[in-house]
């Protein structure tokens, strides 16, 4: 399965965040729908805590998408 990068602006971000960020949920309601329906893995167990603080180095997983977070660009 293909991995996806997506950097951090700061040290976290919250699992519901970034569904939504990622373009994976159209709005807070639908990430918050498949948060609660386990349909996410986190680093490979379902995760259903949608203010779950993801970190560089974390792997979520969603049908056939993958994304890694990643620490922030130095710039």
């Amino acid at each position: 399965m293909p991995t996806t990068d997506f950097p951090l602006r700061g040290d976290y971000i919250t699992l519901d965040a970034l569904l939504k960020a990622a373009g994976l949920a159209h709005s807070g309601g639908a990430a918050k729908l498949l948060i609660a329906d386990g349909a996410l893995q986190v680093n490979g167990a379902v995760e259903t805590r949608r203010g779950r603080k993801l970190r560089a180095g974390d792997v979520v997983a969603l049908g056939a998408v993958q994304l890694r977070v990643v620490g922030a660009a130095a710039g």
